[in-house]
């Protein structure tokens, strides 16, 4: 068994950059993968399979001690993409979800599942992963992707507004439509595709092909947008 680390990179997109400081741990039967930036310690992999994520041991993933099969199962729980895996027997890789789903975390951050792809005002990828934590707070140094600002300034809301009564129904052949996430220039997120949007108790308040997401932290509709940012200025590229 050998481990090995990546160096420190930010993928630059014009004025927009994304960073990612990605580290590598390697079995006999599968590699896995650990981005720092993107870690905001959810510890679900801590919880499930600790005989493997241990922050307390050098190096603190150790593959090797777990069946493949357990450690997928584990790293599909991290909700925002830090963790990800390739498998040596090529026909077992991660799936791509063919239902996307947003969820509001209380206090915290949203997060999405999906085949989602994040996409700069022009255009410009930043961003293709199954799960992805986004900033809404509006502090975030890694925007639009959450870094744990939220605990630094305090946000608050408790992520619950109510299931709407006439949501759009998501049926099987609307599954598998990819998911895309512009976050404008100074300005919200931009969803389109199909997918649900739940709150923090895993109630559907949302279901439909477009809508824009508040990340500046001022909306009056969280977790929609209501043109707060423009109100307070909000800055980001």
């Amino acid at each position: 068994m050998k481990m090995f680390s990546s160096v420190f990179m930010i993928l630059f997109k014009g004025s927009f950059k994304v960073q990612s400081k990605v580290f590598k741990y390697e079995s006999d039967d599968m590699d896995v993968s650990y981005d720092v930036k993107r870690c905001i310690h959810a510890e679900e992999c801590v919880k499930r399979l600790g005989i493997v994520f241990d922050p307390n041991k050098r190096p603190w993933i150790q593959p090797q001690h777990a069946q493949a099969d357990a450690l997928a199962e584990t790293i599909h729980h991290c909700p925002t993409g830090a963790l990800h895996y390739t498998r040596k027997d090529a026909n077992q890789q991660e799936a791509i979800p063919q239902e996307s789903i947003i969820r509001i975390v209380p206090n915290g951050p949203l997060y999405v599942r999906g085949d989602a792809t994040i996409i700069t005002s022009e255009g410009e990828t930043l961003l293709q992963d199954t799960r992805i934590a986004l900033c809404r707070c509006g502090a975030s140094k890694n925007k639009p992707l959450c870094d744990n600002s939220h605990k630094d300034v305090q946000f608050t809301n408790d992520g619950l507004p109510q299931p709407a009564d006439d949501l759009m129904q998501i049926t099987p052949d609307s599954m598998g439509i990819p998911l895309t996430i512009t976050a404008n220039t100074n300005g919200s997120l931009k969803i389109e595709g199909q997918f649900t949007i739940q709150n923090a108790n895993g109630k559907a308040i949302f279901a439909g092909t477009e809508t824009w997401l508040c990340r500046c932290g001022g909306s009056s509709n969280k977790p929609f947008c209501d043109g707060t940012h423009q109100r307070i200025d909000f800055k980001s590229e």
